[in-house]
């Protein structure tokens, strides 16, 4: 019997055994744990860093958010065509490219002082975007691949452990932003900000080494389907592609909230509260080590009341808390209220994650997570130029309240949309 396209516990084509929840993930999952942490220490890096770069260099509001839009439109160009690729081709390979693109990258904008060069490798690698660790516009592959290797609870375990482990190492590179700053002449030095690209440069290099170690199974040989049963099939299709429209429609609007401000943080600190990297590189590394102990705190709040009634609670107190960050009245307030706010938003990554796999058959996961990438990335590309406009007019408040009303229409849309998942599961 063909199985349910909402069903998160069916049998991959590539066999992978079930694990309970004390059960060691397969060595490929940790092996692609551990290149997700190390590639997250320089995307910290860089996010808590690339538009103070830029501020530096002259750059207004505007033209900040329109460097940070190039790199997510390439990214999700590139999403749009890698993640359907990833249910049919080579996921190492596939991964394997990103790691080598974004190394050069890397070392690209630490030895050229050319402005066109340093553009140019942010749109290639996505700096400042943060993507939380995960592998730019090929995170699809990399989630397919976690998704196909285990099921149902362990496949959701994975996922958030994925996610905390990218806050983690996201924190301890935006804390080690503060490091160059206690030179002599500090970021007064450009050669400072070009010294920080050496850890996204080193985190591509051991992600590189590390998935080399994976080894990739040949799909089961599936039998052709009889006649019923590819009219089961269309069926069961048209279901998964409602769903996934559905999630599209949903993190549009999440996407271009999360755009507004999301990459603007640590500009929004300068502008705000007249801070510099010594200190908001700490601040942003305080976010993501929230963001972790949100995600360890998302996934037992999960088994007791549901994956989607998890994220709509967390992420309703992140929206307050957001408000909230726009009305604080000093920076250590503001950096507290911030890092609260990133543990209920940022600490439902892994469920959300797990709710776009559960949409589809294994065979069609590449697809959802393209699609739960894609429908993010391209309304969050058009994010930053409006609220770097705004934040380099002085309007400090007003960029956090269109986010905050966007992300209570997506709440309201998720739990409409998603919310029966938790009776299925």
């Amino acid at each position: 019997m063909t199985p349910s396209p909402l069903s998160p516990s069916e049998p991959s084509p590539e066999g992978p055994r079930a694990y309970s929840a004390s059960t060691a993930f397969t060595r490929n999952v940790r092996l692609l744990l551990a290149a997700r942490s190390a590639r997250s220490l320089g995307q910290g890096v860089t996010v808590a860093s690339f538009s103070l770069y830029l501020h530096a260099l002259g750059y207004s509001g505007a033209a900040i958010g329109t460097v940070l839009m190039a790199g997510l439109m390439f990214g999700a160009m590139l999403t749009a065509i890698v993640g359907p690729l990833s249910d049919r081709r080579s996921q190492k390979r596939l991964l394997l490219g990103y790691e080598v693109a974004a190394s050069l990258a890397a070392l690209a904008a630490m030895l050229s002082r050319n402005e066109a060069i340093l553009i140019f490798a942010a749109t290639i690698a996505g700096f400042g975007r943060g993507a939380n660790g995960a592998a730019g516009p090929f995170a699809p592959v990399e989630q397919a691949w976690i998704a196909r290797e285990l099921e149902g609870a362990a496949r959701r375990r994975a996922l958030s452990f994925n996610a905390t482990l990218g806050f983690l190492g996201m924190g301890v590179g935006a804390a080690s932003v503060a490091i160059p700053g206690l030179r002599a002449q500090g970021f007064a030095d450009l050669a400072s900000y070009r010294l920080l690209f050496l850890v996204p440069l080193l985190g591509s290099l051991i992600a590189i080494g590390l998935l080399i170690l994976t080894t990739e199974r040949s799909p089961v040989p599936v039998t052709p389907p009889s006649a019923d049963t590819r009219a089961r099939e269309v069926s069961i299709t048209r279901e998964e592609n409602r769903q996934l429209r559905r999630l599209a429609t949903a993190n549009a609007i999440n996407g271009f909230a999360i755009g507004i401000i999301g990459p603007l943080i640590a500009y929004w600190f300068a502008r705000r509260f007249a801070q510099g990297p010594i200190l908001i590189g700490p601040a942003m590394a305080i976010t993501f080590f929230f963001g972790a102990i949100g995600s360890g705190l998302n996934r037992r709040l999960a088994n007791r009341i549901g994956v989607v009634r998890s994220v709509l609670w967390m992420r309703g107190t992140g929206l307050l808390l957001m408000i909230a960050t726009a009305l604080a009245a000093s920076f250590p307030v503001a950096v507290a209220l911030y890092a609260c706010r990133a543990a209920c938003n940022q600490g439902t990554a892994g469920a959300r994650q797990a709710v776009a796999a559960d949409l589809t058959r294994a065979e069609r996961r590449g697809l959802a997570a393209s699609v739960q990438s894609l429908s993010l990335q391209i309304p969050r590309a058009a994010g930053p130029i409006l609220g770097g406009m705004l934040i380099h007019q002085g309007a400090f408040v007003l960029p956090f309240l269109i986010a905050a009303a966007l992300q209570g229409l997506y709440l309201f849309l998720y739990g409409k949309y998603f919310g029966a998942l938790d009776q299925r599961a």
